[in-house]
């Protein structure tokens, strides 16, 4: 059964090649993006009162060779007053016989308004702002076409090692109620890219979120969310999410992502500087790639995940 597996992945991984007349990289979306935007827009750089390092891995269920894997370490913290935010992050994915990694570092900016609105005492409370970011990085990518024994196929004569710098922009006007965002990781595209046979699909994020709560619930915060993701060589993706937080202790959501997936998921908040969340993507078509779940656990220095 694993043999029939890797031959599925490995016919419509070669499919998707002959399609195209050169290899092309293309993005994840992040299941967990709602608990590290830092690694979907880097505006969001230094928007915490501390502090914080995220680590994060997504994975299918079907354990065969060549399945999806995913996996982010970032860090960013405020600086002059949370005016200046800086971060770096690396992201690795893996699927059938490609590679992509990712390192980058980001300095971003902000813009504070005046206006202040009463919150919730559990809540951490960033004064309203407008902040843009710049990320320099470098991504390598691999693609190891001779393991999967094409003979005759010039497309596949030889592996592609490629080095691409990057350079991300960021955008978020960041309220106590509202936010929304825009970003993508990698605005020069394939202009510097060190192999002509990588073509390389620059994603663009489009970030809108809602904080409600009420004086009568004052231990809950519901939290509607929606990503949009755009990218050439690929079909338009929305993810429409929804999660009840209960006063930094633990939160539910779930959510619908496009021609993809239905998305559950459950966290809770430990020694008040630790947040764990695990995520489920049931999947809604039939790939043979099936269900993935992850999980992104953060740590905030300082007073952490405020709850009193």
């Amino acid at each position: 059964m694993q043999n029939l597996y890797k031959n599925i992945t490995l016919i419509a991984f070669v499919l998707g090649a002959l399609i195209n007349n050169t290899m092309a990289q293309q993005t994840p979306t992040f299941s967990e993006y709602n608990y590290n935007p830092y690694l979907v827009n880097s505006a969001f750089a230094g928007l915490a009162p501390s502090a914080e390092i995220g680590i994060s891995n997504t994975e299918t269920f079907n354990q065969f060779e060549g399945s999806p894997k995913s996996f982010a370490l970032s860090f960013h913290t405020p600086l002059n007053r949370g005016k200046i935010g800086l971060g770096a992050g690396l992201i690795r994915d893996e699927v059938g016989v490609t590679t992509s990694t990712s390192v980058f570092a980001t300095y971003s900016y902000k813009i504070f308004f005046d206006t202040k609105k009463n919150r919730p005492y559990w809540q951490i409370y960033t004064p309203n702002s407008f902040s843009f970011s710049i990320s320099p990085g470098v991504q390598q990518y691999q693609e190891n076409l001779l393991e999967l024994g094409i003979m005759d196929d010039p497309n596949f004569a030889m592996n592609i090692n490629a080095t691409i710098p990057t350079l991300g922009l960021g955008f978020l006007l960041n309220l106590a109620d509202v936010y929304v965002g825009f970003s993508t990781p990698n605005v020069i595209g394939d202009m510097l890219v060190s192999d002509d046979n990588v073509e390389i699909y620059v994603p663009y994020y489009g970030y809108l979120g809602y904080r409600f709560f009420s004086s009568k619930f004052e231990e809950l915060m519901i939290k509607p969310n929606l990503l949009l993701k755009y990218e050439n060589g690929a079909p338009f993706q929305a993810d429409v999410n929804i999660a009840v937080s209960f006063r930094n202790r633990f939160e539910l959501g779930t959510g619908y992502r496009t021609n993809s997936s239905i998305n559950l998921l459950a966290g809770v908040y430990l020694f008040k500087n630790i947040r764990a969340i695990y995520s489920y993507n049931l999947a809604t078509n039939d790939s043979p790639l099936g269900n993935t779940h992850g999980i992104i656990a953060t740590y905030r220095f300082g007073e952490g995940f405020s709850r009193d």
